[in-house]
């Protein structure tokens, strides 16, 4: 299988804004693409074009969602139902959004302190995600 790159630039003849297939967003998201089936049925706004036979087409929109999603759940240690609050509530923004200039961007976010020594994985995952949604807290009463 070739490298698929970055999914905003053209690849084998794609536009930026063509539709990908569900392998392509699986490689380019790095998660198997059961995943991004589950991911379907537990965020409403993930929907891609079906076509015969089920195939699934993502759209660029769909693409820039699902890397939002995937960043929250497996870099910033949301749970999938802080993700959900989020999409809800307007929170989320697609990641290509993100990727604003500097002159754009919000004033950058302390780094989080270090969790004490002897925490397990499992502990930090639940830190984060209690972290995560302090801070969406916080968003609403700024």
């Amino acid at each position: 299988m070739s490298d698929t790159g970055n999914l905003s630039s053209p690849r084998g003849g794609k536009s930026a804004g063509a539709f990908r297939t569900i392998s392509e967003v699986a490689t380019d998201l790095d998660v198997p693409q059961h995943v991004l089936r589950f991911w379907e049925t537990k965020f409403n706004q993930v929907r891609p074009m079906k076509r015969g036979g089920g195939r699934r087409y993502y759209r660029p929109e769909d693409v820039d969602l699902l890397r939002s999603i995937r960043s929250l759940l497996y870099d910033d240690g949301y749970t999938i139902k802080g993700v959900q609050k989020l999409l809800r509530e307007g929170e989320l923004k697609p990641a290509a959004a993100e990727a604003a200039p500097a002159s754009a961007a919000p004033p950058a976010k302390p780094a989080p302190a270090p969790a004490p020594a002897g925490t397990t994985a499992e502990e930090r995952s639940e830190l984060k995600s209690i972290l995560g949604e302090l801070e969406a807290l916080r968003k609403l009463l700024d």
